[in-house]
């Protein structure tokens, strides 16, 4: 008997349908805990100036501008830089990016709302890597992939795994009114 992807799909309600192993389970829920703080932690440093990557007299509280700080400072060799500039390079890109760096962690975390943390997310370091590739300007370790394929991949792999029902609200959010009507925010 053959069975469709489509039926397939849609019979999957929770990771144990999907991942029978529980520790493959655990290994999921604890990759997407971790790329979750991944993004959570800069955003914190980043507000508050916590003094790791932003000191406090940068902080976005104090008047800082996180995105505008690593956008104003790309190699002019990139041959997207200006496009990147030209769009973000503004409070509005500020914003974008703290709002998108605070969702994909909170929701990552939480197991909570996965596919859109994970395309916004891949989004985001799809954006980063485009803006600074590596075998343009500085040497790189790797002149093709680098940390930010690592890190959308995570976002992926945490989505379609659906990890955030181990450790996390997966399971609840699955069942609320708005993901039961509209199942891409699962």
């Amino acid at each position: 008997m053959s069975t469709t992807l489509s039926q397939t799909a849609t019979s999957v309600r929770t990771q144990e349908d999907l991942i029978r192993s529980v520790w493959a389970r655990r290994a999921l829920a604890i990759g997407r805990i971790v790329i979750g703080f991944s993004f959570l932690w800069p955003f914190l440093d980043k507000t508050f100036g916590l003094g790791f990557t932003t000191p406090s007299e940068r902080a976005w509280i104090n008047g800082g501008t996180p995105a505008q700080g690593y956008l104003g400072n790309l190699d002019p060799s990139q041959p997207l830089a200006g496009l990147f500039q030209d769009l973000f390079l503004n409070p509005f890109g500020d914003a974008l990016f703290m709002i998108g760096l605070l969702g994909i962690g909170v929701a990552m975390i939480t197991g909570a709302g996965l596919r859109i943390a994970a395309v916004s997310g891949a989004l985001l370091m799809l954006f980063m890597y485009l803006v600074a590739l590596p075998w343009i300007g500085e040497p790189a370790t790797n002149p093709i992939i680098d940390s930010h394929w690592h890190e959308a991949l995570l976002l992926i792999i945490a989505a379609v795994t659906l990890a955030g029902d181990t450790w996390g609200l997966g399971k609840w959010w699955a069942g609320t009114t708005i993901v039961q009507r509209l199942p891409w925010l699962r």
